[in-house]
């Protein structure tokens, strides 16, 4: 009997001490968790850190819920094989010769439908080490579950825009209606496009004017990430985001030649609640260019050049409304660019551009440094004079410094009957690149304050209104 109760006193301590490890385990699992999680705070969720008044932006549950989808672990080519749907077990030969849309059950399409169609978790693969020729496709959804897109290989697009497909003129690899989806991998999106760009009217004069195809589109979707890919040569834009919202962009590349016309980086249109993060941008136009209807957006951690700078607009072209708030640019290096922080509307436009705040970006040999013009006229014929404007307001510059290419540093070109207002300069210190070191401010129709060190002079912003004033103290108190 003595025997027996020592054996289940035995029993009794040695499942004690396997719960007492499993909680250990757990706990150290938690604790290896914690930084993941603050780390994907970080840059996929809140905005609202130091913003206050007309430059806070909201965060919702949805983004909640999203971040704890941010949380699924990484997946790579090499892992485990479930749930799977390998474009090469569809017949695509990734030759970069054979086109793979069109091969058995055409390949890349057959293998999205299974993915797409899949409940719970599941991956679209497109493995590493091969180079696949697609044509135009759209990549249709809602599908049933969480979809990761991993694109580890290389997909290019046909180079000859005489056989591009008529019933997708402007779109390449186009994603639509989807939700809880990540697109990640070290691959490469490349639109071979250098055909295109010597198609361009903008590189001969004789050439039709005739847009081309955007590399990349995510439309109409919600709840996407995307991570580490490399888009390059696109045949105009590369990377378009339109009309979604709650999208996370991180450590993506793209890349094309600075004289390739049109080729914008990042392109964000009628979208909402979007992070570009850790982004290298070297292209022929715009880094990144923000257009109506477009809010709450943050780019952080951004290389820019060479191209056209990162810009909002162009917004009101053929006297249309444009309307982007709540946008915030922290953190950048702009070089060898034609424009830095730009702001571009056209005359006759309506509608405004607000809530918009410049910081802790360094330039070197940038044309334009900052600049708002509401006269821009990118067309062939000479732009009529119009009273109406897009109107431009609540702009802060914070800790701007580099190095101007131009003897116009900073330069607010605004309308007459609709001008730029609350512009606010704060630290900012631009050097001509000149031996004269001849910088300057140029100002017309635009009002605002000025603090801290700022070179070049900007007096002419200055106003006493009391309107004015007022402002200037709730940037100083709110900012």
């Amino acid at each position: 009997m003595h025997i027996i109760k020592l054996t289940q006193k035995s029993i009794v301590q040695e499942n004690i001490l396997k719960i007492m490890n499993t909680l250990h385990l757990l706990c150290f699992l938690l604790f290896l968790a914690l930084p993941i999680r603050l780390a994907s705070k970080q840059y996929s969720g809140s905005f609202n850190e130091d913003y206050n008044g007309p430059f806070k932006v909201q965060e919702t549950d949805e983004e909640d819920e999203f971040d704890e989808f941010l949380n699924l672990p990484n997946w790579e080519s090499g892992g485990r094989k479930k749930d799977v749907s390998n474009v090469d077990a569809f017949g695509a030969v990734g030759d970069g010769v054979s086109d793979d849309t069109k091969v058995i059950d055409k390949a890349f399409v057959g293998a999205w439908k299974k993915a797409c169609s899949k409940r719970g978790n599941s991956i679209f693969l497109v493995p590493k080490g091969k180079k696949y020729l697609v044509s135009a496709t759209k990549f249709k959804g809602p599908c049933a579950g969480k979809l990761v897109i991993q694109i580890d290989g290389t997909i290019v697009a046909p180079d000859d825009p005489k056989v591009w497909d008529p019933d997708h003129p402007r779109m390449w690899l186009g994603y639509y209606n989807l939700s809880n989806v990540f697109f990640q991998g070290k691959g490469v999106i490349d639109g071979s496009g250098s055909k295109w760009w010597a198609a361009s009217c903008k590189r001969n004069k004789s050439n039709p004017c005739i847009g081309a195809p955007t590399a990349l589109t995510i439309d109409s979707s919600s709840r996407v990430r995307v991570r580490d890919l490399t888009v390059q040569n696109g045949q105009q834009m590369h990377f378009t985001i339109a009309r979604s919202e709650i999208v996370r962009v991180s450590g993506v590349t793209v890349l094309a030649p600075g004289n390739s016309p049109n080729t914008d980086g990042i392109h964000v249109t009628t979208s909402k609640n979007v992070v570009l993060h850790n982004c290298v941008i070297g292209t022929g136009d715009d880094c990144i260019s923000i257009v109506s209807h477009s809010s709450n957006i943050k780019m952080k951690n951004i290389y820019c050049g060479p191209g056209h700078g990162i810009s909002i607009g162009s917004l009101g072209k053929n006297n249309s409304i444009g309307q982007v708030e709540t946008v915030v640019l922290d953190n950048a290096f702009i070089r060898d660019t034609t424009n830095g922080l730009r702001i571009k509307t056209w005359q006759g436009g309506s509608g405004y551009v607000r809530a918009v705040r410049y910081e802790n970006v360094k330039m070197e040999n940038v044309s334009n440094p900052i600049i708002i013009d509401q006269f821009y006229c990118d067309s062939p014929t000479k732009c009529e004079d119009q009273a109406s404007a897009v109107e431009v307001s609540e702009i802060l510059y914070k800790n701007i410094t580099g190095t101007s290419a131009t003897r116009i540093a900073m330069k607010f070109a605004c309308s007459e009957t609709v001008p730029c207002s609350k512009i606010v300069l704060n630290n900012i210190n631009l050097q001509s690149e000149s031996e004269d070191g001849d910088e300057e401010t140029y100002c017309n129709n635009a009002s605002g304050s000025v603090h801290g060190h700022v070179h070049p002079s900007a007096d002419c912003l200055l106003q006493n209104s009391e309107e004015e004033k007022s402002y200037e103290h709730n940037i100083r108190t709110e900012l």
